[in-house]
């Protein structure tokens, strides 16, 4: 599912009507409606996925320069939020991290560049079933992110746990199931999208996940984390093609997701941390 709306500095509004004002005492000479279509500010098209990512774009809609306009456009899901921006139909995406941006080149050849980072949030497995993780059973089900770069991160914090072992040989960041060495509780992986792991925290004794997703359920990793992690190089990032790197609207963009604005939306939100 994709929505959109579109996102503009308060500035902007003020100036759309103080050129209204002005164009209805001007001449006919000064071709009002000309000056009025230079005025137009350009719409820039960010993609996010669900809260507190919509909440940055809108918080940057209200800060971005004055010659530009945010649309924030609403997608269910993180790999349509890609294909989306490797097709062009959108110009920037406010959505993931930069290891799961690098797996999305990798596979499907495209060029998408990090060019600002905005946030960080604690990761964390949760349990509806046990309070310890000393409590987890032989045999126990853990669900954990299908894509490659949180497969890795949630594999990883179980290693530090003592709960498995990886091949010392792989990198843990790049570890699959297929790299445990050791599993003296022969716990059972069940891997879903990072959009079914609520779903799962039904079904499973162990589960990771964001706490952008985990608070629908009423749970945040301060609180109700049985592991928690806070690792940088999965800070959120504002993300753009390739050949819109050095655009302007792309330095108006990353000003934008910088700026005191967003700061205040993220030291407002308890589970995530300024990253700029």
């Amino acid at each position: 599912m994709v929505s959109s709306r579109r996102l503009r500095a308060a500035g902007t509004v003020l100036a759309a009507a103080l050129l209204f004002t002005a164009c209805a005492s001007a001449t006919p000479a000064e071709t009002p409606a000309t000056d009025a279509a230079e005025a137009a500010p350009v719409t820039l098209r960010v993609a996010a996925v669900t809260s507190p990512m919509t909440d940055i774009v809108e918080a940057a809609g209200e800060a971005i320069d004055p010659a530009y306009e945010i649309e924030l456009v609403e997608v269910s899901d993180y790999v349509t939020v890609n294909r989306m921006l490797a097709d062009g139909d959108i110009d920037a995406n406010f959505a993931q991290h930069t290891p799961f941006m690098e797996e999305f080149n990798a596979k499907n050849g495209a060029d998408l560049h990090a060019v600002q980072p905005v946030y960080n949030f604690v990761i964390a497995f949760y349990s509806k079933t046990i309070d310890d993780i000393a409590d987890l059973p032989d045999g126990g089900r853990v669900a954990i992110p299908d894509d490659a770069s949180n497969t890795g991160r949630a594999l990883k914090l179980l290693a530090s746990e003592g709960l498995i072992e990886l091949d010392p040989a792989v990198d843990p960041y790049a570890a699959t199931v297929d790299d445990i060495a050791q599993n003296p509780k022969s716990l059972q992986f069940q891997q879903v999208s990072i959009m079914q792991l609520n779903t799962a925290y039904d079904e499973a004794d162990l589960v990771f996940q964001w706490p952008s997703h985990i608070a629908a359920l009423g749970l945040n990793p301060y609180d109700d984390g049985l592991i928690t992690e806070l690792d940088d190089r999965f800070a959120l990032q504002l993300v753009v093609p390739g050949d819109r790197v050095d655009d302007p609207s792309t330095a108006a963009l990353a000003a934008a997701f910088g700026s005191d604005e967003v700061r205040a939306i993220i030291e407002a939100n308890p589970s995530i941390e300024v990253a700029f």
